[in-house]
């Protein structure tokens, strides 16, 4: 058969290479055969042609020269330059506690006359040339109609309608009142700022309407990202938000339709023909088109037929507003709201659209906007004192604006007060109307860069202003769970969904036959706060479903929690702290997994570091965590105030046979657990002595004779190192963690026999 296969080979190799040999000499051939007709071309090459490495050397860079000047390498270029100062300081402020997009508007006006150009001339004169914007301004406008559309997307109508009642006041009122005071800054400003160039209606109407805007992607994230999703504030925050976008943007297309004419008579028949077509878009094309989405709600039957029907209704409707002079982020947002209604197929569209949208597009947009605005135009201290004022009155109206109403419907004052902060968000939303109102020459670039400012400002507070409000509120110890009776609270982080069943498995047999009552709470946490508000419900049914099922099929009560959150491992510390859980258990990670595909996926990680990057000296960590202190779980050894489990599944059903590893005099205290397992399940245990420091400490000596002599069916042994061929037999084992990091250094070689694993820090 080795003989048959090997014939086969060398019959490929041999039909290979007289294939390659015979097509160079065809080549060859033509190319000789055709060379006869060139003529004074000919000469002209051969005159021009370079014999030498520096002439040829010289050539290649004239002409890398002249391709870097064709516009679509600068537009490459400048994506580039772009998304990485985007990426850059939008992980900043994330690391700072603020939404990413905050870094990003940030990190567009870095790239602006504002800094790259007052400080890098020749850079920014270079990168953005004023030939090459017009490319950055339609790529940004692109990305900004796919974005609006996935905030129509975002809006829960149904939702909105529910809660129309309870939010119409708060949401309104908080509409309404920035407008009049943003209505009062035009009147002020508007002699000084734009009296020679648009009409005090426009001004004052565009000014209004930027105070009033509120950004509801940057809050529904905000609320995501404090826990708040399904509090009763955060419902009637995202709801209101919600309301008051719909209405904002409403409001925005009359205000745009106005300031187009100049007077309110000549909007009256756009406002009319905008109308027509929202009834059309609302009770002829949102009922077909629900027909669509209960069909095509999954993955399986919505085909790119389905998908690319849906963008031509974008566009469609980005169109005919921009035509109709309202301009074309308006339909795009309308298009996103009459999407299918079934909540799947959201998801699914979200998911073909807003990557791209918000990874690439929305940059250039920042970058933009960042271009359009010079903060050198705010000079004078009169001037700075004018910006300080706009943002003062766009608090003050935002803030004021929603809290009385929403204390008038009931509210505490507190949530009142949170209702207030949470919609002074204006963050992209704000951008927008700014830039509409700057191409339409309404804003003047100085004022243009005061609200740019202000909207910077009033993004960032958001957060610092929750605390500020907590902070004042405060009770003592008002917001930490008390331990209840005698309750054990046991705190279950589950990483993948399948950890989940094993981890509540192992929870029950080696705690529920405590002297305390067991309650457990299951834990997920989604990585990252810029997860669409969307997606997160189906993350939490999907995380959570097996470790429920296993609650179930075991009559065990649990409670399940999930965050969105930017650090994981930070977020599950805060929360055994502040709520007192007496446990974490966790599972050791993918450093420590015997999944197949995980064991195939460190061993080619493992492979390729040793191959290239050791010999650059760079350490193992930065690619892979291949030593269990180099994981997360170290971040709760060291901080958590709780007792924590690291559990290492070595394909776990139950502990029957279990090992019990003693090596110094604290490690005692794992015969607690081994006791609950006994009483659990009649386990067999096997006590492994590694050493003579437990028999030199009488204390500790005493315990484990007691141990014996309680359960005089446990086997008792002694040894210099762990026994290799106890660990084969066993199939559950506890360690304490001190002992763990010290055998996991000398014997390596044996802990590849080890069973499933429960590594425990017990915290006193």
């Amino acid at each position: 058969m080795k003989i048959l296969r090997m014939n086969k080979d060398i019959k490929n190799l041999s039909f290979y290479i007289i294939m390659l040999v015979a097509g160079c000499i065809l080549m060859y051939g033509i190319l000789k055969l055709g060379s006869r007709f060139e003529t004074s071309f000919h000469a002209t090459v051969s005159e021009s042609s370079s014999h030498f490495l520096s002439e040829g050397f010289s050539i290649f860079a004239n002409s890398l020269d002249n391709n870097i000047q064709t516009p679509l390498a600068m537009l490459l270029l400048q994506v580039v330059a772009i998304l990485f100062t985007a990426r850059i300081f939008g992980y900043a402020f994330v690391k700072l506690g603020q939404p990413s997009v905050v870094g990003e508007i940030v990190a567009g006006i870095i790239l602006g006359p504002s800094v790259l150009a007052h400080f890098l001339p020749e850079v920014s004169a270079f990168l953005f040339t004023p030939e090459s914007l017009g490319n950055i301004n339609i790529l940004s406008q692109i990305g900004l109609i796919l974005f609006m559309f996935v905030i129509g997307m975002d809006l829960d109508i149904d939702e909105v309608k529910k809660r129309f009642k309870e939010t119409i006041l708060i949401s309104h009122a908080g509409t309404i009142f920035p407008f009049v005071c943003g209505m009062g800054m035009a009147y002020f400003t508007y002699p000084y700022y734009a009296a020679h160039t648009t009409p005090f209606v426009s001004y004052a109407l565009f000014i209004g309407i930027s105070m009033s805007i509120t950004a509801f992607p940057v809050l529904a994230r905000i609320i995501q990202e404090k826990g708040l999703t399904k509090s009763h504030l955060g419902t009637l925050s995202l709801a209101s938000a919600a309301n008051g976008d719909v209405t904002a943007w409403c409001l925005l297309a009359v205000v745009i339709a106005i300031a187009q004419t100049g007077t309110f008579a000549g909007a009256i028949y756009t406002i009319l023909f905008t109308a027509a077509f929202l009834l059309f878009m609302f009770f002829v094309l949102k009922p077909f088109l629900n027909i669509i989405g209960n069909i095509y709600h999954n993955k399986e039957v919505m085909n790119k037929t389905i998908v690319a029907f849906m963008l031509f209704i974008l566009i469609v409707s980005a169109y005919i507003t921009e035509i109709l002079g309202i301009h074309a982020l308006f339909g795009a947002f309308m298009a996103g709201v009459i999407m299918p209604s079934h909540v799947q197929f959201r998801k699914i569209l979200t998911e073909k659209v807003e990557d791209v949208a918000l990874a690439v597009f929305l940059p250039l947009f920042f970058v933009s906007t960042g271009l359009k605005t010079q903060i050198g135009l705010i000079s004078t201290p009169s001037e700075w004192l004018i910006c300080g004022m706009f943002i003062l009155v766009a608090v003050f109206g935002k803030v004021i604006g929603t809290a009385v109403p929403a204390r008038f419907t009931g509210e505490s004052w507190k949530y009142s007060w949170y209702l207030g902060a949470l919609m002074n968000t204006r963050g992209l939303m704000e951008l927008i109307v700014l830039t509409i109102g700057y191409e339409m020459k309404i804003l003047s670039p100085p004022i243009f860069a005061m609200l740019v400012l202000m909207t910077l400002v009033t993004t960032l507070m958001t957060s610092p202003l929750l605390s500020f409000i907590g902070f004042c509120y405060r009770k003592k110890d008002a917001n930490r769970v008390k331990r209840r009776g005698n309750n054990f609270r046991l705190l279950i982080s589950v990483g993948r969904a399948s950890n989940g069943k094993v981890l509540l498995d192992v929870a029950q047999q080696v705690f529920s036959k405590s002297q305390k009552k067991l309650e457990i709470t299951a834990l997920h946490l989604t990585i990252g706060t810029e997860v669409n508000p969307i997606h997160t419900e189906n993350f939490e049914n999907i995380s959570f479903a097996p470790i429920l099922e296993e609650a179930q099929r075991l009559n065990i009560p649990i409670e399940t929690r999930y965050d969105v959150t930017n650090d994981a491992g930070q977020q599950i510390v805060n929360i055994v702290n502040q709520e007192e859980f007496e446990f974490l258990l966790v599972g050791a990670g993918i450093s420590m997994s015997a999944l197949p595909q995980d064991i195939e996926a460190a061993r080619h990680t493992d492979l390729y570091y040793k191959k290239y990057f050791s010999k650059l000296g760079a350490p193992q960590s930065w690619f892979y965590p291949g030593d269990l202190l180099k994981d997360k779980t170290d971040l709760f050894i060291s901080h958590a105030h709780s007792s924590v489990g690291i559990f290492v599944n070595r394909d776990f059903e139950k502990a029957t046979d279990v090992i019990v590893v003693l090596k110094n005099m604290r490690d005692v205290f794992l015969l607690e657990y081994a006791a609950n397992l006994m009483a659990f399940n009649q386990a067999r245990i096997y006590v492994s002595e590694i050493g003579d420091a437990i028999a030199k400490n009488k204390l500790s000596e005493g315990r484990v004779r007691e141990f014996l002599n309680t359960y005089p069916k446990t086997v008792f042994i002694r040894s210099s190192n762990l026994p290799v061929d106890l660990l084969t037999k066993q199939n559950f084992m506890l360690i304490s963690h001190d002992t763990w990091v010290d055998i996991s250094d000398h014997e390596k070689e044996a802990l590849q026999y080890m069973p499933s694993t429960l590594i425990i820090k017990k915290r006193s």
